[in-house]
């Protein structure tokens, strides 16, 4: 059984870096992939950056594009995500998720997603 378990959020303020970690148990293969969702308060949960399992083929948002690094931490059952730059609007529940990929792409759509974490929280303020 898939498990997934986000840690590292917090407060910091804006310009501010933070690192999120997503440890994974339960894979059965290195065709997973594993990604990055955000939610604000009221808001939709939107697609943050992804990365096959197999450390290649990153994917990220245009809002986070240059500011946020995301990278399997080899040897260790975990993926990261690093963030630099913070914004106020960079607030939201962070949660990772995983799936077994069929064709090799890294999906944006959450409903894509099989398994999540149960989040994590970052506040961006002054």
């Amino acid at each position: 059984q898939v498990q997934l378990v986000e840690t590292g959020g917090g407060l910091v303020q804006p310009g501010d870096s933070l690192r999120l970690a997503c440890t994974a148990s339960g894979f059965t293969s290195s065709n997973y992939v594993v990604g990055w969702f955000r939610q604000a308060p009221g808001k939709e949960r939107e697609f943050v950056a992804a990365i096959k399992w197999s450390a290649i083929n990153m994917k990220y948002a245009d809002s986070v594009k240059g500011r946020f690094t995301v990278a399997r931490v080899l040897g260790k059952n975990a993926v990261i995500l690093q963030m630099r730059s913070l914004k106020p609007e960079d607030t939201a529940v962070y949660y990772c998720a995983a799936v077994l990929s069929r064709d090799g792409n890294s999906p944006a759509a959450s409903a894509e997603y099989a398994y999540w974490g149960q989040g994590t929280s970052v506040t961006v303020s002054s």
